[in-house]
């Protein structure tokens, strides 16, 4: 009997370059599961319009009246529109508002993020700006599970990325993007292979 892939939805507020590696991964077999929804805050995101042409359905749904969380109304809304897809698993791909209350109960340690900075380091809004002006010589990403802080849920996985003496905001965010794409595919599979165990703080070594 052939496995039933796990449901996969996405929340992103950008141009969705996660969401687009996640489906090569999953078009390539790296990623053994199936992209059941895209849902933007942001009307026109490019992220909408990148799903609709993979064939992915996707829409946009009010985020409320809050510019940097999705208010309970919204919140309920979000949380129906995926389990109405069935999708078990959310990955955020540039989801720029933070999620509280009911959509993490809903999910349970099921809520996986990506962040372009090695946290604990460099939480929140552009992360390798931060890196950047703090002078550090190493950065990187994490892919973690979302709780009710910015940046602070369980670590699942992180890739360093060096910082070269001529980088600029811009060259260092492209290098840690490129790290992203690899790891986020990864990362997103043990997660839903059941590899995970959380204590507290989430326990995990990847193979490589």
């Amino acid at each position: 009997m052939t496995r039933k892939r796990p449901k996969i939805g996405i929340l992103g507020s950008g141009k969705g370059s996660n969401m687009v590696a996640l489906h090569q991964a999953v078009q390539s077999g790296q990623l053994d599961a199936e992209l059941a929804m895209v849902i933007s805050d942001v009307e026109n995101a490019g992220i909408l319009s990148r799903a609709r042409s993979s064939k992915i359905p996707a829409i946009f749904l009010d985020p409320g009246p809050f510019r940097t969380k999705l208010d309970e109304a919204a919140e309920a809304r979000y949380a129906d529109a995926l389990m109405s897809a069935g999708v078990e698993w959310v990955v955020l791909a540039g989801f720029m508002r933070i999620l509280k209350g009911r959509f993490l109960k809903t999910f349970h340690h099921r809520v996986i993020n990506i962040h372009p900075s090695l946290l604990p380091s460099f939480p929140g809004l552009e992360a390798w700006k931060q890196a950047l002006e703090y002078g550090v010589k190493y950065t990187g990403c994490t892919v973690h599970l979302v709780d009710q802080g910015i940046d602070t849920g369980p670590i699942l996985w992180q890739e360093t990325v060096p910082v070269l003496n001529e980088d600029t905001p811009d060259s260092l965010h492209a290098r840690i993007q490129e790290a992203e794409h690899r790891i986020y595919p990864q990362a997103v599979q043990c997660a839903i292979d059941g590899r995970l165990t959380v204590r507290g703080r989430l326990c995990l070594t990847p193979p490589r």
